[in-house]
Protein backbone atom coordinates (compact mmCIF):
# COMPACT_ATOMS: atom_id res chain seq x y z
CA UNK A 1 0.00 0.00 0.00
CA UNK A 2 2.67 2.42 -1.13
CA UNK A 3 0.17 5.30 -1.56
CA UNK A 4 -1.78 4.82 1.68
CA UNK A 5 -3.16 8.09 2.98
CA UNK A 6 -2.38 9.98 -0.25
CA UNK A 7 -4.89 11.62 -2.61
CA UNK A 8 -4.92 11.66 -6.41
CA UNK A 9 -7.19 13.81 -8.57
CA UNK A 10 -8.83 12.36 -11.71
CA UNK A 11 -10.68 14.48 -14.26
CA UNK A 12 -13.85 13.23 -15.94
CA UNK A 13 -16.44 14.39 -18.44
CA UNK A 14 -18.83 12.62 -20.78
CA UNK A 15 -17.41 10.02 -23.18
CA UNK A 16 -14.25 9.16 -21.25
CA UNK A 17 -12.65 5.94 -22.44
CA UNK A 18 -14.03 3.41 -19.96
CA UNK A 19 -10.92 1.25 -19.56
CA UNK A 20 -8.61 4.23 -19.50
CA UNK A 21 -10.55 5.66 -16.58
CA UNK A 22 -11.25 2.57 -14.53
CA UNK A 23 -7.99 0.61 -14.85
CA UNK A 24 -5.70 3.36 -13.45
CA UNK A 25 -8.25 4.42 -10.82
CA UNK A 26 -8.55 0.85 -9.55
CA UNK A 27 -4.78 0.39 -9.63
CA UNK A 28 -4.28 3.62 -7.63
CA UNK A 29 -6.88 2.49 -5.09
CA UNK A 30 -5.19 -0.89 -4.92
CA UNK A 31 -1.96 0.93 -4.02
CA UNK A 32 -3.81 2.66 -1.18
CA UNK A 33 -4.52 6.06 -2.74
CA UNK A 34 -7.80 7.90 -2.38
CA UNK A 35 -8.86 8.93 -5.88
CA UNK A 36 -11.26 11.83 -6.17
CA UNK A 37 -13.22 11.94 -9.41
CA UNK A 38 -13.72 15.57 -10.44
CA UNK A 39 -15.92 16.87 -13.23
CA UNK A 40 -17.96 19.88 -14.29
CA UNK A 41 -20.51 19.18 -11.53
CA UNK A 42 -20.23 17.38 -8.19
CA UNK A 43 -22.30 14.28 -7.39
CA UNK A 44 -23.16 13.86 -11.07
CA UNK A 45 -23.08 10.72 -13.19
CA UNK A 46 -20.92 10.83 -16.33
CA UNK A 47 -20.79 8.03 -18.88
CA UNK A 48 -17.91 6.44 -20.70
CA UNK A 49 -17.86 5.84 -24.45
CA UNK A 50 -19.26 2.37 -23.81
CA UNK A 51 -21.83 3.50 -21.26
CA UNK A 52 -20.06 2.71 -17.98
CA UNK A 53 -21.21 5.29 -15.40
CA UNK A 54 -19.00 7.17 -12.98
CA UNK A 55 -20.15 9.61 -10.29
CA UNK A 56 -18.08 12.67 -9.46
CA UNK A 57 -16.94 13.45 -5.95
CA UNK A 58 -16.40 17.15 -6.60
CA UNK A 59 -16.65 19.86 -9.26
CA UNK A 60 -13.46 21.31 -10.76
CA UNK A 61 -13.82 24.54 -8.80
CA UNK A 62 -14.23 22.69 -5.48
CA UNK A 63 -10.72 21.21 -5.32
CA UNK A 64 -7.24 22.55 -4.63
CA UNK A 65 -4.14 21.09 -6.28
CA UNK A 66 -2.16 21.35 -3.05
CA UNK A 67 -4.41 18.66 -1.51
CA UNK A 68 -3.24 16.04 -4.02
CA UNK A 69 0.02 14.31 -4.94
CA UNK A 70 -0.87 13.70 -8.58
CA UNK A 71 -3.28 14.24 -11.44
CA UNK A 72 -4.79 11.70 -13.81
CA UNK A 73 -6.41 12.59 -17.15
CA UNK A 74 -8.10 9.69 -19.00
CA UNK A 75 -8.57 9.50 -22.74
CA UNK A 76 -11.60 9.06 -24.93
CA UNK A 77 -13.52 12.08 -26.15
CA UNK A 78 -13.68 13.65 -22.68
CA UNK A 79 -10.33 15.48 -23.05
CA UNK A 80 -11.75 17.56 -25.89
CA UNK A 81 -14.40 18.78 -23.45
CA UNK A 82 -12.10 19.02 -20.42
CA UNK A 83 -9.63 21.37 -22.08
CA UNK A 84 -12.37 24.00 -22.43
CA UNK A 85 -12.76 24.51 -18.67
CA UNK A 86 -10.63 27.26 -17.13
CA UNK A 87 -10.45 25.35 -13.81
CA UNK A 88 -9.11 22.23 -15.56
CA UNK A 89 -6.34 24.24 -17.19
CA UNK A 90 -5.56 26.08 -13.95
CA UNK A 91 -5.37 22.86 -11.94
CA UNK A 92 -3.22 21.16 -14.60
CA UNK A 93 -0.83 24.13 -14.60
CA UNK A 94 -0.67 24.12 -10.79
CA UNK A 95 0.21 20.41 -10.67
CA UNK A 96 2.86 21.02 -13.29
CA UNK A 97 4.34 24.08 -11.54
CA UNK A 98 4.68 21.96 -8.38
CA UNK A 99 6.36 19.17 -10.42
CA UNK A 100 3.70 16.71 -9.24
CA UNK A 101 3.13 13.63 -11.41
CA UNK A 102 0.58 14.13 -14.19
CA UNK A 103 -0.51 11.02 -16.09
CA UNK A 104 -2.35 11.17 -19.39
CA UNK A 105 -3.25 8.54 -21.95
CA UNK A 106 -4.62 8.42 -25.48
CA UNK A 107 -6.35 11.75 -26.33
CA UNK A 108 -5.74 13.21 -22.85
CA UNK A 109 -2.68 15.01 -24.18
CA UNK A 110 -5.13 17.61 -25.48
CA UNK A 111 -5.63 18.83 -21.90
CA UNK A 112 -1.90 19.24 -21.34
CA UNK A 113 -1.53 20.95 -24.72
CA UNK A 114 -4.27 23.45 -23.85
CA UNK A 115 -2.61 24.01 -20.45
CA UNK A 116 0.56 24.83 -22.41
CA UNK A 117 2.83 22.47 -20.46
CA UNK A 118 4.11 20.00 -23.09
CA UNK A 119 6.83 22.00 -24.83
CA UNK A 120 10.19 20.27 -24.49
CA UNK A 121 8.73 17.01 -23.15
CA UNK A 122 9.02 13.61 -24.79
CA UNK A 123 5.56 12.04 -24.83
CA UNK A 124 3.39 9.40 -26.40
CA UNK A 125 -0.33 9.27 -27.16
CA UNK A 126 -2.74 7.79 -29.60
CA UNK A 127 -1.25 8.50 -33.06
CA UNK A 128 -4.31 10.65 -33.78
CA UNK A 129 -2.97 13.54 -31.70
CA UNK A 130 0.71 13.14 -32.58
CA UNK A 131 0.64 16.29 -34.73
CA UNK A 132 -1.08 18.25 -31.95
CA UNK A 133 1.63 17.29 -29.43
CA UNK A 134 4.43 18.03 -31.88
CA UNK A 135 2.88 21.37 -32.87
CA UNK A 136 2.74 22.25 -29.15
CA UNK A 137 6.48 21.56 -28.82
CA UNK A 138 6.57 17.98 -27.52
CA UNK A 139 8.72 15.22 -28.99
CA UNK A 140 6.37 12.34 -29.85
CA UNK A 141 7.48 8.69 -29.65
CA UNK A 142 5.58 5.47 -30.28
CA UNK A 143 6.03 3.62 -26.96
CA UNK A 144 3.57 2.04 -24.52
CA UNK A 145 4.53 4.48 -21.78
CA UNK A 146 6.87 7.47 -21.55
CA UNK A 147 8.01 9.14 -18.35
CA UNK A 148 9.63 12.53 -18.82
CA UNK A 149 10.15 14.36 -15.56
CA UNK A 150 6.66 14.71 -14.03
CA UNK A 151 4.60 13.76 -17.10
CA UNK A 152 3.65 10.12 -17.63
CA UNK A 153 2.04 9.41 -21.00
CA UNK A 154 0.50 6.32 -22.56
CA UNK A 155 -0.94 5.40 -25.95
CA UNK A 156 -4.09 3.29 -25.56
CA UNK A 157 -5.87 0.57 -23.50
CA UNK A 158 -3.45 -2.32 -24.25
CA UNK A 159 -0.71 -0.22 -22.63
CA UNK A 160 -2.62 0.29 -19.36
CA UNK A 161 -0.60 -2.20 -17.25
CA UNK A 162 2.75 -0.51 -17.99
CA UNK A 163 1.20 2.97 -17.92
CA UNK A 164 -0.53 2.46 -14.56
CA UNK A 165 2.61 0.97 -13.01
CA UNK A 166 4.66 3.93 -14.21
CA UNK A 167 2.14 6.35 -12.68
CA UNK A 168 2.11 4.55 -9.31
CA UNK A 169 5.93 4.46 -9.37
CA UNK A 170 6.09 8.20 -10.15
CA UNK A 171 3.68 9.00 -7.31
CA UNK A 172 5.64 6.80 -4.92
CA UNK A 173 8.87 8.51 -5.98
CA UNK A 174 7.29 11.93 -5.51
CA UNK A 175 6.30 11.23 -1.91
CA UNK A 176 9.31 9.06 -1.08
Amino acid sequence: MELAGKQVLAFVDEEFEDLEMWYPVLRLREAGATVHIVGPKAATVYHGKYGVPLTTDYAFGDVRSEDYIGLYVPGGWAPDKLRRYADVLRLTQEFHAAAKPIAQICHAGWVLISAKIVSGYTMTSTPGIRDDLENAGAVWVDQEVVVDRNIISGRRPPDLPAFSKAFVDALTGFIG
